[in-house]
C-alpha cells in the first residue's frame, strides 16, 4: 500500500509500508514525546480502548514505522563535555568505500549519530567527546588517517535540542 503524506511546506513523500490513519499519527506523536507513556494513558489521550492502543503500537512496530524506543541521556552525566558535527568529504564515491566508512563509524563509541548527505560534504557525523584534546585526537585517528577521507571540517555544538513534536511535520 502506498500513502502520500503532505509535509508542512506542501512537499509530499511516499510510504511503502502501511496505511497510517489519524489514530496512528496520534499514537506516534504521543510516543515521540514520551516513549514510556503507559498504554492505559496512551489509549486515554488518543481516545481509544487500551486493547486497541496496544494492538496499533504492535502493528506500528512490526511494520517498522516505530523503529525503537530510546532514552535521552544527559551528555555530561556520561562524560561527554564537548559535542560536534564533523563534516566529511570522501576521496571518491564507490559502494565499497561508503560501506567501509559506514562500518568504521559504527565501531566508534564517540559517534552518536551519522548522516550520509548530499552536497559539498558526504557525511555529517555527530560526535561526543570528553574535551578539546579528546576531539583533536579522535578526529585525527577516526577521520584524517582514513584513506577514503579527503577533508573534514568540525563544527562545535553549543546546544542540542530534539524536536519531539510530529504535529507540525505530518499533515493529513
Amino acid at each position: 500500500m502506498r500513502q502520500t503524506i503532505a509535509l508542512a511546506n506542501n512537499i509530499s513523500f511516499m510510504l511503502d509500508f502501511m496505511e497510517l490513519d489519524r489514530i496512528d499519527f496520534e499514537l506516534l506523536r504521543l510516543l515521540r514525546k514520551n516513549a514510556r507513556l503507559p498504554n492505559k494513558d496512551l489509549a486515554e489521550i488518543a481516545g481509544i480502548a487500551p486493547s486497541t492502543a496496544l494492538e496499533r503500537v504492535r502493528r506500528l512496530r512490526e511494520a517498522n514505522v516505530l523503529k525503537g524506543f530510546h532514552a535521552e541521556v544527559a551528555a555530561e552525566a556520561v562524560g561527554i563535555g564537548l559535542q560536534a558535527l564533523v563534516a566529511v568529504r570522501m576521496t571518491r564515491h564507490s559502494r565499497t568505500l561508503l560501506d567501509s566508512f559506514h562500518a568504521h563509524l559504527r565501531t566508534l563509541p564517540e559517534v552518536l549519530a551519522f548522516y550520509h548527505v548530499a552536497g559539498a560534504e558526504d557525511f555529517l557525523v555527530h560526535v561526543g567527546v570528553r574535551d578539546s584534546q579528546h576531539m583533536r585526537d579522535f578526529t585525527m585517528a577516526a577521520f584524517t588517517e582514513r584513506p577514503e577521507v579527503a577533508h573534514i571540517q568540525t563544527h562545535l555544538i553549543f546546544e542540542f535540542q530534539r524536536n519531539t513534536d510530529l504535529a507540525n511535520l505530518l499533515q493529513r
